[in-house]
């Protein structure tokens, strides 16, 4: 996958939210001076050739300090070419240090910015908004968006509005149960040509509910840090393993006409996600093609005919499972129940984990462990469920395990 070769941008954009700069120097710098330098090599090799903003969408620095704003404006001035608009909002990480007037009092002096911006670039209207008390939207915070909101529709209802802030809106993108606000909801659903950017949640960009529309589209922008999930039934919480092996983004285009393309890209491999997110007429809420109707569906999982459960380090009290990921139509399976049962069919654990789809390079294979059991005989049934809560309709099933 690659930028659609049919499709003629007259603008593009990438973004990218939670990138939490620390004091030292940690792997978080080389992935966004990374993200930077991967948007201008995948930029210029096209026709349109150009990299015409970047927007980071809150948690750029981890506390706040100066001495993370400090590396954060030099990671910009040694990477972004000219030619290039950058804009930043702030966020409770930012905030985390002195508190907030003092974050966007060292915000201003490194940065030579204000913390809310409406700009027009290449005829689109882009209008980033920074948060007050954490992350929330005061009343004065919520005043100025409907101006800016109201400005903007006025060039053209017709044509696309790029809103950023930090938290998703509540209800919308995969996360934002968890990591939502909802103080800007009733202003931003008068204006269905909203295309809204929001992070906060960590959550996964390449999960197919990080895109949602049905007031306005939203999109969650993912991390350069560390993945959570907003999921609550795993049994390792929403923090999976590995988590730290974190690096996406998003670049998106728009052409005369009004379209918009959308490109998660995963930098930790240096890939394009296998899917582009296409919106025609974003001001016309029946041609959405994200909505929640994607739930209403009978596609489901399925376990190849030759997957085989094994069985591994069988002990007195425990043993591991293992089990080949099952396949979905043109998506990725969600997570797996993994049931543990006595002779009886009775259920004695149940092991709830995800597929990893949030790793470009997803294992060929997963494994649960059961420990603390008691001796007699077991069989485990592993079922595989979608993103849209469709689970298998046959489960891959063990033989007999004697403890």
């Amino acid at each position: 996958m690659g930028f659609d070769k049919n499709f003629e941008p007259v603008l593009r954009f990438m973004v990218v939210s939670d990138v939490h700069y620390k004091d030292e120097h940690t792997v978080e710098r080389d992935r966004m001076q990374q993200a930077i330098r991967t948007a201008y090599a995948l930029s210029e090799k096209e026709s349109y050739n150009k990299l015409d903003a970047l927007y980071v969408v809150g948690d750029f620095a981890n506390s706040g300090t100066r001495a993370q704003m400090l590396a954060f404006k030099d990671t910009l001035d040694s990477n972004l070419k000219p030619g290039t608009d950058y804009t930043l909002s702030l966020a409770s990480h930012e905030f985390g240090s002195e508190g907030e007037e003092a974050a966007l009092q060292k915000f201003a002096e490194i940065f030579g910015a204000e913390p809310d911006s409406h700009k027009v670039i290449n005829g689109y209207h882009f209008i980033s908004v920074t948060c007050t008390n954490g992350c929330h939207f005061d009343e004065k915070k919520q005043e100025w968006v409907a101006q800016e909101l109201k400005k903007a529709a006025k060039d053209d209802p017709k044509r696309p509005i790029f809103f950023f802030q930090h938290p998703h809106i509540m209800g919308t993108v995969y996360g934002s149960a968890n990591w939502g606000e909802d103080e800007l909801t009733a202003i931003l659903m008068n204006y269905p040509q909203i295309i809204d950017f929001s992070g906060h949640s960590h959550a996964p960009i390449n999960d197919p509910r990080s895109i949602h529309q049905r007031h306005f589209t939203c999109l969650g922008t993912g991390t350069l840090s560390y993945f959570e999930l907003d999921e609550f039934d795993k049994i390792y919480g929403t923090i999976p393993p590995n988590d730290d092996n974190a690096a996406q983004m998003l670049i998106v285009e728009a052409d005369a006409e009004g379209r918009v393309r959308i490109y998660p890209y995963d930098l930790i491999t240096d890939n394009f996600f296998p899917f582009t997110w296409k919106i025609d007429s974003a001001w016309d809420v029946d041609s959405y093609l994200y909505t929640d109707a994607r739930y209403r569906t009978e596609k489901a999982p399925w376990f190849e005919d030759d997957s085989v459960v094994e069985i591994k380090d069988v002990k007195a009290d425990s043993f591991t499972v293992e089990f080949p990921q099952a396949k979905v139509e043109e998506e990725y399976v969600d997570d797996y129940n993994v049931y543990l049962k006595d002779m009886n069919g009775v259920t004695v654990r149940n092991a709830t984990i995800w597929s990893e789809y949030y790793f470009y390079n997803m294992p060929e294979k997963l494994s649960v462990s059961f420990d603390g059991l008691e001796s007699g005989e077991y069989r485990v049934e592993i079922y595989a469920n979608s993103f849209w809560k469709t689970r298998c309709k046959k489960p891959l099933v063990s033989g007999t395990v004697k403890i």
